[in-house]
């Protein structure tokens, strides 16, 4: 037998983040698809999210190529979009590893949004206790970044609330669809430090309200 005639001999690579459903108390994660969309859709038309200059949600008519980008991200660089359901079971948002260096053991996490009923609830921090767990203990990676928006002072703060150091701001980053520059702020986690950093989500989760 040839060696293209073996079907052993070209196998497929290991993807660095498999597909998982993560779960918790109040949220979970799982892989993001197609059907997701008119979910998200109504996700997102919970405070209008889109309206929001300094995020990237995707209005309502454009939900469907805002899935479609996610997923093509996943197949063609090693990304990982997940949905978030509260406890309820509803598409309350979604999330995304990516930017996956996988010779380093590096991502990051980004592509963050809740509907407006959810936000400054526990899913949040439920939702990073996941995704951390899963970088730091499944796939054990050495660094987890978080970047943002200059001008989101909401998403710094959270940022830092997860125990994040801020690491520097990359001036004139990127360019938004309207032309302006973003000067982008630059958290991580680092292996060392998350015990730590997990010791402090589970008890933000469970001290009393």
């Amino acid at each position: 037998m040839t060696a293209t005639q073996n079907p052993m001999a070209n196998p497929v690579p290991k993807r660095f983040i498999e597909p998982a459903t993560l779960k918790g108390r109040h949220a979970s994660l799982e892989p993001l698809d197609r059907s997701h969309v008119g979910a998200l859709t109504q996700a997102a038309e919970d405070g209008e999210l889109w309206r929001l200059w300094y995020t990237s949600v995707a209005q309502p008519a454009k939900m469907g190529d805002y899935v479609a980008a996610a997923l093509d991200m996943r197949e063609r660089l090693g990304a990982m979009p997940f949905v978030v359901r509260d406890a309820a079971g509803a598409v309350v948002g979604c999330t995304r590893m990516f930017n996956v260096d996988a010779a380093n053991r590096r991502l990051e996490i980004g592509y963050t949004w809740y509907a407006k009923r959810v936000q400054r609830t526990p899913v949040n921090t439920e939702c990073k206790l996941l995704l951390l767990s899963h970088a730091f203990e499944t796939l054990s990676c050495i660094a987890v970044e978080f970047r943002t928006h200059w001008m989101n002072f909401a998403s710094r703060e959270a940022i830092l609330r997860l125990g994040a150091k801020q690491d520097g701001v990359l001036r004139s980053h990127q360019l938004g669809a309207d032309g302006a520059r973003r000067d982008t702020v630059v958290f991580s986690i680092v292996d060392h430090e998350w015990p730590a950093v997990k010791q402090h989500l589970v008890w933000q989760l469970e001290r009393p309200r």
